[in-house]
């Protein structure tokens, strides 16, 4: 049994509708869906930066209008930061440089995203991409299946070229559902041979219109087979979308969540999970 406390450690103000988030040296990383803005919160002196992630930066943009960057990785010297792809005007990746924060490259993922589309046979109502993993020359794609499909997947991209003349596969995972609604991904990062994975349940079966929020979970993804190990239930109202490895001490992992509160408040509420792993899960 992987048991787990949770708790609401401290609030941002001035980050609206988070989205991703990355802890690295001192300082907390944050996304969201609907600013084009990347946040640095400096832990010890309780700082927020912000960098400008477009020409004419904005925060509660419109929301037929908003770039929703949902998903964040770091990798190198590089923070990677992504479009969800479930509209047009949502397919954009920046390239950040981790030191200066400085935009070293914007790239147009229409081409890749409309790849993976058609070798899944998905539509672009069911194509919500959340969380991505980039581990050496391979990316992986978590698309969030909360669309009338309800198809979760991850997408393996193999190779660094990601303009879409790349060899790509998926894996198709069933996910538990919360109160007769299944759950879809919202967020994952690499730990050891794992992925560890949230998701969210929510009364809606559109990827672009917000429904009730019913609840969260926490998984685990054993990379080479592709197979979900484990989830956990971590909550019954929150709609957590953003996760980032805190510490591992081999027996137990501590998170840092972020919670997306599909509102236009400029205020970010920041989670501390912390889970127990048994034995056959340990370190």
């Amino acid at each position: 049994m992987n048991r787990f406390t949770i708790e609401l450690l401290f609030h941002i103000i001035g980050i609206g509708s988070s989205s991703g988030l990355f802890l690295k040296d001192n300082s907390l990383y944050v996304i969201g869906d609907n600013s084009s803005y990347f946040y640095e919160y400096e832990l010890k002196s309780s700082a927020l930066k912000r960098y400008a992630l477009s020409e004419y930066p904005a925060e509660n943009i419109m929301k037929k209008l908003k770039p929703d960057f949902e998903a964040m990785t770091f990798y190198g010297d590089s923070f990677y930061l992504f479009g969800s792809g479930s509209t047009e005007n949502r397919t954009k990746m920046v390239q950040l440089n981790s030191t200066t924060k400085e935009r070293i490259s914007v790239l147009d993922l229409s081409a890749l995203y409309k790849n993976m589309q058609v070798l899944a046979g998905l539509n672009t109502e069911n194509f919500n991409i959340e969380g991505v993993v980039r581990t050496g020359d391979t990316w992986y794609f978590f698309n969030r299946g909360n669309g009338n499909t309800g198809r979760n997947i991850v997408f393996t991209v193999h190779g660094k070229d990601l303009t879409g003349n790349t060899k790509i596969t998926f894996a198709e995972l069933k996910l538990p559902e919360i109160r007769g609604i299944q759950a879809s991904f919202t967020d994952a990062i690499e730990v050891g041979d794992k992925f560890y994975f949230l998701a969210a349940a929510e009364n809606t079966n559109s990827t672009y219109n917000d429904g009730e929020v019913l609840g969260s979970i926490i998984g685990c993804i054993d990379v080479k087979t592709m197979k979900v190990v484990f989830t956990k239930e971590i909550s019954d109202r929150h709609k957590f979308e953003g996760l980032t490895l805190q510490h591992n001490s081999g027996n137990e992992l501590s998170f840092l969540l972020c919670e997306d509160n599909d509102s236009d408040q400029l205020g970010a509420d920041i989670y501390l999970l912390s889970l127990e792993l048994a034995d056959n899960y340990r370190y």
